[in-house]
C-alpha cells in the first residue's frame, strides 16, 4: 500500500504539476483565489496533516506497542509527503497555510504527552481511528464536490492513503484492547 500511495503522489506531481504550473509565476504571492469550501479544505487538510505528524512523532516515543509505533512512523512518513503537496498547491492559489497546531490538536497533544505505554497506546489509537473516519468523509466529499482541480485531485490521490491508516488504526486497536 506504502507502494500505491508513493505511485500516487508521483503520478499526482505529473498530473498535477501541469496544472500547478499555470497557476504559478505571475501568481505567486497574489491573493487566494479558492472557494471557500476549497480554502477550508486546505486549512483543515493542512492543520490535521500537522498534527498526524506531531502526533505521529508522539506515538514513536511513548508507545509500548509495536503496531502502535508503527502506526506513528507511517503517520509521519505519509502525511509529511501529503503536507508536501498541499504546501505546493497552496503556494500556487495563493494561500497562507497554518504553521502551528490549532489550539484542539495541540490539547490533543498536551493530553497525550502525558501519557505512556498502555495507557498512551489505547488513547492514540482510539484518537486516529475517530480523526481518520472523519479525515476520510471530508477528503471524499472535496474530491466529489471540490472546485479547484488540484485540490480535488489532492483528496483524491490522499484519500485511498487515508482509508488504508484507518484500517491499520483499527487494527492496531485490536492489538491494545
Amino acid at each position: 500500500m506504502k507502494t500505491e500511495f508513493l505511485a500516487g503522489l508521483a503520478i499526482f506531481s505529473l498530473l498535477g504539476g501541469s496544472a500547478l504550473a499555470q497557476n504559478s509565476g505571475a501568481n505567486r504571492g497574489s491573493a487566494n483565489r479558492l472557494s471557500g469550501t476549497d480554502n477550508t479544505f486546505i486549512m483543515k487538510a493542512a492543520q490535521g496533516g500537522m498534527a498526524e505528524v506531531e502526533l505521529g512523532k508522539l506515538a514513536q516515543q511513548r508507545a509500548s506497542n509495536d503496531a502502535v509505533k508503527q502506526f506513528g512512523k507511517r503517520m509521519v512518513q505519509d502525511h509529511s509527503m501529503a503536507n508536501e503537496q498541499l504546501k505546493t498547491i497552496a503556494a500556487n492559489q495563493g494561500v497562507t497555510l497554518p504553521t502551528g497546531l490549532d489550539p484542539k490538536d495541540q490539547a490533543i497533544m498536551d493530553r497525550l504527552s502525558k501519557l505512556n505505554g498502555a495507557e498512551f497506546d489505547k488513547a492514540y489509537i482510539r484518537d486516529m481511528v475517530a480523526d481518520h473516519r472523519t479525515d476520510i468523509g471530508e477528503f471524499q466529499k472535496e474530491a466529489d464536490h471540490g472546485n479547484d482541480p488540484a485540490v480535488k485531485q489532492f483528496a483524491s490521490m490522499t484519500l485511498p492513503t487515508l482509508q488504508e491508516h484507518l484500517r491499520m488504526a483499527e487494527d492496531a486497536q485490536k492489538s491494545v484492547r
